[in-house]
């Protein structure tokens, strides 16, 4: 990726007012979406450069790229904007589990019970 190409993107990207953008993992083969994080532009632009996904974690003020501590690296194979740019999605390769307590995605289990429709037929 060249210098420009890169500078391009990062500021098409759309923070929000704390300078943040979400950004929704999705293992890149089964489509099963992983976790959610935040980044800041020098994450993003860790994210996009590096190969591994690099959060900023609003918590403890920090980078933290994922699997560093775990061994539960997440391996970039594509990364997008949505239309508006102020969400990013990155398909990966997850080793290990995504979610902080282990699980493979951090959307196990919690099903709300939302009620549920079928669209209309014509």
């Amino acid at each position: 990726m060249t210098n420009e190409l890169l500078t391009d993107q990062l500021d098409a990207a759309v923070f929000s007012d704390n300078g943040l953008l979400p950004a929704v993992i999705q293992q890149w083969d089964t489509h099963e979406v992983l976790m959610l994080g935040w980044m800041n532009r020098e994450a993003l632009r860790r994210t996009l450069t590096e190969g591994r996904v690099t959060f900023w974690s609003r918590s403890r003020q920090e980078f933290w790229r994922k699997g560093d501590t775990s061994g539960h690296a997440q391996y970039v194979q594509s990364a997008a904007f949505d239309c508006d740019s102020d969400t990013l999605l990155v398909q990966v390769d997850q080793v290990g589990g995504a979610c902080h307590t282990g699980t493979h995605t951090c959307f196990d289990g919690r099903d709300l019970g939302a009620t549920t429709m079928n669209r209309p037929t014509e």
